[in-house]
């Protein structure tokens, strides 16, 4: 089991380089990660959605031994981390399954897509008829569709797993634990990571 103590100690602390600013030191101590200033792309980035701005996008130093375009994600602080070449990671602020939905594990990136239909899963709809049933014919892409401006989709060997990283028409729901087991992003974001996603690569959902 991958577990947030795995994710901590064995890895020699995955995230380091000068805290940004003193309110984010409990969250680097506890995940033994440091915040580096924020010099990636978007430093300085508008922020329409009213983020908290630890959520915004920024690049941190990664520690040796991770692999390039491998993504992390830690639910208890809810960031996505994805490795770059050259000892960096861009960090981004995500929503995660609500209690009893979130599934850990190690995925491969099997594929992934633009502006992606949605069809919600038969346990989706028998845990949620109210919710989901009006949707069992499926949902074509664009703006208000459920996963949002690109997905990437999990595997488990050949088999798709029905889990997803993916944006969101709902912003305001980063930060929290809010999808039925999936990974959120502002769109924005999740159009900037995909673009940088090689498929094929691993993505590690710790617990």
């Amino acid at each position: 089991m991958l577990t947030r103590r795995h994710f901590i100690i064995t890895t020699t602390t995955l995230f380091s380089g000068a805290i940004a600013a003193p309110a984010l030191a409990q969250d680097a101590v506890e995940l033994g990660v440091d915040e580096a200033p924020d010099q990636g792309p978007t430093a300085g980035a508008n922020n329409p959605w009213g983020l908290h701005p630890r959520f915004m996008p920024q690049r941190v130093q990664a520690n040796a031994g991770l692999t390039p375009g491998d993504i992390h994600v830690d639910p208890t602080s809810r960031y996505l981390y994805h490795i770059e070449d050259g000892g960096t990671a861009m960090r981004y602020g995500v929503a995660v399954g609500r209690a009893g939905l979130y599934q850990a594990g190690r995925f491969r990136i099997g594929r992934t897509a633009e502006w992606p239909s949605w069809t919600p899963t038969a346990n989706m709809i028998a845990r949620e008829p109210h919710i989901y049933a009006q949707y069992a014919g499926g949902v074509p892409g664009g703006p208000d569709n459920p996963l949002g401006a690109r997905a990437l989709y999990l595997y488990a060997g050949s088999r798709d797993t029905y889990l997803r990283i993916h944006g969101t028409p709902q912003p305001w729901s980063i930060g929290t634990s809010a999808s039925s087991g999936c990974v959120r992003l502002v769109n924005d974001h999740v159009i900037q990571l995909e673009a940088n996603v090689r498929v094929g690569s691993m993505a590690i959902l710790h617990s």
